[in-house]
Parts: structure tokens; C-alpha cells; sequence
């Protein structure tokens, strides 16, 4: 029984159709969004540093390029700049735009440590993005450290 073989044209279109059909099923299986970002360290009480000796202010986070469901950690230094022992604690303040925090939350290792006069601690802050976080092309928020005495 002889075998029939297939056209030139037919092996072309069979070739574009799985070039089609490759390029719907990647952007169906890989979306994402990036997420521009930064953020303003204000300190009350206390230093906030970028090194370990202390001794380079920390001002603001660039957090990088985040996409939904992403997590990322930044450590800053703590120092006890009062004359009384501190407890640390974090808020977060002017987000921008203003539903952001909604799909974006920041937490540390640090809330209620009481830190030593003169002494310092590495601090740990983790912004989290959620998966559904859509339509936040950039944002921008404060982040306050208190230590109350």
C-alpha cells in the first residue's frame, strides 16, 4: 500500500498553526504584571541604617520590579540613638495611589523589641504583593520606625 506524502503548503500551514498554537498557550500560562517601585524610611527616636556599622542613613527602599504574588525582603539596621531603652515599632503611611496597600503590605521581625540605649538590631521588612494585585502599574509609600520610650 503506498504511502501518500504531504505538500509543501500543508507542511507550512501544520507549521503555523503550532507557531500559533505555542504563542496562545505561553501567554495564557505566563502572565504577569511588573510593578515599579519605592518607598521613604522616616525614623522617631531611633536611627535607621542602611550597614551594619551604622553609619550610612537609610532614606528610602527600592524595592525593585515586583509582579503579583511576589515577596521581598530588605533588612535595615536599628540603632538606639536616645538615652532610654526603645520599643520598636513600624507603621506605614502615605501610599500612593491610595488603594495600594490594599494589594501590598509590608511587615518586619522587630514589632515591640525593646532595644538598649546605644545598642542596634538588624531589621528585617518583607513587602508582599498579592496575587490579584492588577492595575498597580507603580506606587510609593512611607514607612515610619518609632522607638517609644
Amino acid at each position: 500500500m503506498p504511502v501518500r506524502g504531504i505538500s509543501t503548503g500543508g507542511l507550512i500551514a501544520i507549521a503555523i498553526a503550532g507557531l500559533f498554537l505555542t504563542v496562545l498557550t505561553s501567554g495564557l500560562i505566563t502572565t504577569s504584571q511588573t510593578v515599579p517601585t519605592a518607598g521613604t524610611v522616616t525614623a522617631i527616636n531611633v536611627g535607621v541604617y542602611a550597614d551594619l556599622g551604622c553609619t550610612q542613613n537609610c532614606t528610602s527602599i527600592s524595592w525593585g520590579t515586583l509582579s503579583p504574588g511576589n515577596q521581598v525582603t530588605k533588612t535595615v539596621y536599628i540603632k538606639n540613638t536616645g538615652t532610654v531603652p526603645a520599643t520598636l515599632s513600624m507603621s506605614t503611611a502615605n501610599w500612593v495611589p491610595s488603594n495600594a496597600n490594599t494589594h501590598l503590605s509590608l511587615a518586619w521581625n522587630r514589632a515591640n523589641y525593646i532595644l538598649a540605649v546605644g545598642a542596634s538590631v538588624p531589621a528585617t521588612l518583607t513587602l508582599t504583593v498579592s496575587t490579584n494585585a492588577a492595575g498597580i502599574n507603580s506606587f510609593s509609600f512611607n514607612i515610619v520606625i518609632t522607638g517609644t520610650n
